[in-house]
């Protein structure tokens, strides 16, 4: 029999918890999930008793930690990932494996050869981004090797959108399906990324600015806007010497533009309280950041950033409804938590919504003397507001990673992301051929000019 703790069971964790119920009689686990609110499992556990139970749980309470990873076996953790060192260490201390859906963070690395020399895997990164994305890479980047082919261009774009059944009359084509301050926070730091050998440096008042439209089989076409660092991912994908080398985020055509104007106004900074009152108009506030004048405040906006004053980006800006005296709600916040406050109202993913995963890998390389490029796709659709795409393009990928790991078929110890065609090869087959998670791949000669 084998212990499984999981810490943290919020928004992401719902396919991996019915997986990891699913297999918990025939593997001879049982599982213990640890979280501070323990209502919303009582539907999941019913008729499970047998095999699983749900503890409470406070990440503060540095004893109950201890005592929980040492009596169990395995330890997977979906709490926030400024936790993770702290479970990692107390993992590293007990002997016990660790299986996250989050980076491997420069405080998690720095655990390497702890983690060795205790014979402990920290197995990363085994979600969707990052995970499915190394997994699905790797897959193509090896079959590009086999064929002798040479590397010259990759680009890597993932995005958590919503389907669009359920865009309804929303003109941003979003909704949230994940921490909607991360979301309001994205591209907060300087983007790099390599394009024809020259290093490329974006930063954050033109990240939206510099988006690439790009078109994905049988849903249209996605923008795209680079990621903080590219480069990083040279070294695991073994492509050191590649030209041109991008990841990004993709958002639907119109996104970026307006959030760009978002940037442009100082909406998303989190650095300065504005001692505010509740009270506060939404006009007021947008107004206190333009230049003096007079006029109706759309006007001064569309102005102010040299917008068209009815174009597309003024008519998500007005949607939004931030030239209304509707309050702001919240007393002494940011910028960007009044703008995270608003947001979580506008964009609500709906109990009949179904959101969506799209994720798009682009190559190009060299081939007898010939150039091709292949793009492989995937999407993903939630089955509603539970059992999201997010869900379970997160979970079930760290829930089959973990199943692996309880079986003892991880032969590496240290930091682990799944890069390794033994771990990441029958994960995708179990994605492809038990829940139809599948790429799209298409490949064609180029034609040089």
């Amino acid at each position: 029999m084998k212990n499984l703790l999981l810490l943290g069971a919020g928004r992401s964790a719902s396919s991996l918890i019915r997986y990891l119920l699913q297999h918990a009689p025939t593997e001879n686990w049982q599982l213990t999930i640890a979280d501070t609110h323990l209502d919303h499992l009582t539907p999941m556990l019913a008729g499970h008793a047998a095999y699983a139970r749900a503890v409470p749980f406070s990440a503060a309470d540095a004893p109950q930690l201890e005592a929980l990873v040492e009596t169990h076996d395995v330890v997977i953790s979906m709490l926030p990932a400024l936790l993770h060192p702290v479970v990692a260490r107390a993992c590293v201390r007990h002997g016990r494996p660790l299986a996250t859906a989050s980076y491997a963070s420069p405080e998690i690395r720095a655990l390497d050869a702890e983690a060795r020399a205790a014979g402990v895997p920290l197995l990363m990164e085994c979600g969707l981004d990052p995970g499915l994305d190394h997994m699905s890479a790797m897959h193509t980047l090896a079959d590009i090797r086999a064929r002798g082919g040479q590397l010259t261009s990759f680009k890597s774009y993932c995005g958590g959108l919503v389907a669009p059944d359920s865009e309804g009359d929303n003109p941003w084509r979003y909704k949230l399906t994940w921490n909607p301050r991360n979301v309001v926070l994205a591209g907060q730091s300087t983007a790099q990324f390599l394009e024809n050998g020259q290093l490329r440096l974006v930063p954050y008042h033109q990240l939206f600015a510099r988006a690439e439209l790009m078109d994905v089989p049988g849903y249209g076409q996605f923008e795209g806007y680079p990621n903080r660092d590219s480069l990083s991912y040279r070294a695991p994908y073994s492509l050191q010497d590649i030209p041109t080398m991008l990841r990004g985020t993709l958002r639907r055509p119109g996104y970026c533009a307006a959030w760009q104007a978002l940037v442009q106004l100082g909406l998303p900074d989190d650095s300065v309280h504005l001692g505010n009152v509740a009270e506060l108009p939404w006009s007021e506030l947008v107004s206190s950041f333009l230049p003096t004048g007079a006029g109706p405040l759309p006007a001064r906006v569309a102005a102010y950033l040299r917008l068209n004053p009815a174009g597309p980006e003024m008519r998500l800006l007005t949607w939004l409804g931030i030239f209304t005296n509707e309050p702001v709600h919240l007393p002494d916040a940011t910028p960007a938590q009044l703008l995270e406050h608003l947001l979580t109202a506008k964009w609500r993913l709906q109990p009949h919504d179904h959101d969506m995963i799209v994720m798009q890998h682009q190559f190009e390389f060299e081939l007898n003397g010939a150039a091709y490029s292949r793009t492989s796709s995937l999407v993903v659709l939630g089955d509603d507001a539970t059992h999201t795409a997010m869900a379970k393009t997160v979970g079930l990928p760290l829930g089959m990673a973990v199943r692996h790991l309880a079986r003892g078929e991880v032969g590496q110890t240290g930091v682990v992301i799944p890069t390794r065609p033994e771990l990441y090869e029958p994960i995708l087959t179990e994605l492809e051929q038990d829940y139809s998670i599948q790429f799209r791949e298409e490949e064609e000669k180029l034609i040089r000019a």
